[in-house]
């Protein structure tokens, strides 16, 4: 993990802080505190009014408590807005600095650092740990500083007006601090309780729902039902250990808050002052409870931001497993001669038991050739395809470009000339036209930057240098790779063109259309080598064919390798391959 990323998902009170505690922030978090005094401030001096107003007194004498009552009001409004605007724009901006760090980490690590998650689970978990990570800077930070500020304040002002008033109500804030840590080990006990039994019950619920007509072939149907079941009773259980901790803490805090409102009410008897300040500052501690019942919700977000920085932390502080030099190749080939000689391939360090998860393979790719690799489900067919794409390492053998091994060649200048394309296309929730500009070809992608840069991306300083390295996006290319991959008439008959917007909010695309759509970003790419991992998996035979057909028509002088559990016309293609092995990662 980088350094700057290290500092901002670091575990400890600060998490979510960034490289510190940032001015913004810091402003947010006086301003929070001045809201939280106003309404203690305003609680006390209501307190004072009403019992002064009991007494019957000339109205004159009430008015400049009666304009304090108000600017109080209105000011713990105010303030409370403010903070509330300025940390949440410092929180979005950091978390926007965040995703683009962390997502930058993440492209070297695919697919073999990983692990075994999908990717719409990772993807989520990520948004999920980024999101508490940065929200700590709101839940935690801001409500923290103006407890302290508003308690400190409280403190020292009745300690003005009864110095043993002042005493208690220190008390109280250094006992609150206590409720506060044993609820913090509680909950970030719980937390990781909790959420090792929601990974189990989404364990259980994928092979029950995935696997369930092999179940009830072997009639373990009961049994697998027995499995979420106590799946779900675990999680119950560790829910209701997480509420009654949080429970607790706000039952402590309550009573703290009622033992030093009867402690004043009981003190002040003796005191040498008149009846209004006597209900003020019997008042004050209930005032309080405005700074330190939030805390419970503090001490949550804490523990979530904490966890979420340390699974973010062993996720993105991991080595790549693939690396390259810093050396160009030695010229852009329309489409390479590609070469493996023995070529192993490993998703885990191979032990003296234990064999590699593909190979040995030796295959020749000539520039154009169509090869289709078929085979059992778990056969290394995938891992292959990783090894070919330059996101798994070969852990045995050569793999040469145009007689040149992969091995000396620049990360980047390798995988930018294969385009992938896999069984589950991810369609994003914008227009077709963005949908396809991400696939197009950067004029700069081969330029020569530091070795250490390769597998790393850019992020360009303003929209002008994104268009002048994407070459010009014209809109004839993307309508060009729409027609090659069979979407002309779908595209003629979109209501608003390639501005359409697709996915969540959008308009809904069927199988075929997902499929189609990803090979014609793979078209419009102008990569010379396409690799499909089972792009038509999920289609029927006549479609599948009707895919395979255009993607074959549109991909003319390209190397394409396609991977299919089951040979799908392989009359189609110059070579079918049989390959046998293992697993390879889910997520590929």
């Amino acid at each position: 993990m980088s350094a700057a990323l290290r500092g901002r998902v670091a575990s400890g009170p600060r998490v979510g802080a960034g490289r510190g505690l940032s001015p913004r922030l810091l402003v947010a978090a006086v301003v929070g505190g001045a809201a939280t005094t106003a309404g203690i401030a305003l609680t006390a001096t209501s307190g004072w009014l009403i019992v002064r107003a009991s007494e019957r007194p000339v109205i004159l004498t009430l008015l400049t408590a009666i304009v304090a009552v108000r600017a109080f009001g209105m000011a713990r409004a105010l303030l409370r807005h403010l903070e509330r605007l300025r940390s949440h724009d410092v929180a979005l901006a950091e978390l926007a600095d965040l995703r683009t760090e962390a997502y930058a980490r993440l492209v070297p690590l695919t697919p073999a650092r990983l692990g075994r998650r999908r990717r719409a689970d990772l993807l989520g978990g990520v948004v999920d740990d980024l999101t508490d990570v940065v929200e700590a800077q709101v839940r935690v930070t801001v409500p923290v500083a103006a407890a302290v500020i508003a308690g400190g304040l409280t403190a020292l002002l009745a300690a003005l007006l009864a110095p043993v008033v002042g005493l208690v109500l220190a008390g109280t804030l250094f006992a609150a601090t206590g409720v506060c840590a044993v609820a913090w080990h509680l909950e970030r006990r719980s937390q990781q309780e909790l959420l090792a039994a929601r990974g189990e019950v989404t364990r259980v619920s994928e092979l029950v729902g995935g696997r369930g007509s092999e179940l009830q072939a072997i009639g373990a149907g009961g049994v697998a039902l027995g499995w979420l079941d106590e799946a779900h009773r675990v999680l119950l259980a560790a829910s209701r250990r997480q509420s009654r901790g949080r429970a607790l803490a706000s039952a402590a805090l309550i009573l703290l808050i009622g033992a030093a409102a009867v402690g004043i009410a009981v003190l002040s008897s003796g005191l040498d002052v008149s009846a209004p300040v006597k209900g003020l500052l019997v008042l004050t501690p209930v005032a309080l409870g405005d700074a330190l019942l939030p805390l419970v919700d503090v001490v949550r977000a804490l523990a979530r931001a904490q966890a979420a920085a340390a699974r973010l932390e062993s996720l993105l502080d991991q080595q790549p497993a693939v690396k390259g030099s810093g050396t160009l190749l030695p010229r852009e080939p329309s489409a390479p001669r590609i070469s493996l000689r023995g070529v192993t391939g490993s998703w885990s360090a191979a032990g003296p038991d234990t064999g590699p998860d593909v190979g040995p393979v030796d295959l020749d790719l000539a520039p154009g050739s169509r090869t289709l690799l078929t085979g059992r489900n778990g056969g290394g067919k995938s891992t292959l395809l990783a090894v070919l794409g330059r996101h798994l390492e070969p852990s045995g053998g050569q793999y040469l470009i145009d007689g040149t091994d992969v091995r000396s060649l620049r990360l980047d200048a390798v995988r930018a000339l294969v385009a992938v394309v896999d069984d589950e296309p991810h369609v994003l929730g914008t227009t077709l036209r963005e949908n396809l500009r991400l696939a197009l070809p950067r004029t700069g992608q081969l330029r020569d930057v530091p070795a250490e840069s390769a597998g790393h991306h850019v992020v360009k300083d303003n929209e002008q240098d994104l268009e002048q390295d994407l070459g010009g996006c014209h809109d004839g290319a993307l309508v060009e790779g729409l027609c090659r991959a069979g979407l002309g008439g779908w595209l003629a008959a979109l209501p608003h063109g390639l501005d359409t917007r697709l996915g969540a909010g959008g308009r809904g695309l069927s199988g075929g259309e997902r499929a189609r759509l990803s090979l014609a970003r793979a078209i419009v790419s102008q990569r010379p080598v396409i690799l499909l991992d089972e792009p038509v998996a999920h289609l029927d035979h006549a479609t599948a064919t009707q895919v395979l057909d255009d993607l074959l028509a549109g991909t003319s002088g390209r190397t394409v390798v396609m991977v299919s559990h089951q040979p799908i016309a392989p009359e189609r293609f110059d070579r079918v391959l049989e390959v046998g092995g293992v697993p390879a990662p889910i997520g590929w």
